[in-house]
């Protein structure tokens, strides 16, 4: 295997709940399994409302009660990162049709739900924004526990 970091972008609507969840577990995930020097990781929005700001303080919640460090802050998928990346993972079927419309004609991400690698079958991660709790926080997390270990062992197939 060459020396190249494979690289995996996390995708959610505002970056500020399922997709910074998903990249601190996925790199939690890969550090517990000793391969966090193979991975280069990150997270992004498909819209700009939230550009700079850190995630929602019960995403920040459910993370901290996980030993999930996390210190990223929202930004928005660019057209660069179609080529960047090796992988660009999104949380639901309407960030896939917004990923598969902004993607420029050959570029080198595959673009995979990452739900599909739910082992319990639970493709869809929906988004808790507006939930009045942290109910859906929690769920997240443990959809992108079990989607990042399956994810990983997809690979070593």
């Amino acid at each position: 295997m060459s020396g190249e970091k494979k690289k995996a972008l996390f995708i959610c609507l505002g970056n500020i709940c399922r997709s910074p969840i998903a990249e601190g577990v996925f790199q939690k995930t890969v550090n517990d399994m000793k391969l966090g020097d193979q991975w280069e990781i990150d997270s992004a929005a498909i819209g700009g409302w939230h550009v700079g700001n850190p995630p929602d303080w019960r995403a920040l919640d459910t993370m901290k009660k996980h030993d999930v460090p996390y210190n990223n802050h929202a930004r928005q998928i660019t057209t660069e990162d179609f080529n960047h990346y090796d992988f660009i993972f999104g949380m639901d079927e309407a960030n896939m049709k917004d990923l598969s419309k902004r993607a420029p004609k050959g570029s080198k991400a595959k673009l995979l739900l990452f739900g599909d690698f739910d082992p319990q079958g639970d493709r869809i991660i929906r988004d808790p924004y507006y939930d009045s709790d942290a109910v859906g926080f929690e769920k997240c997390y443990q959809q992108s526990l079990r989607c990042s270990k399956g994810f990983l062992e997809s690979l070593q197939k």
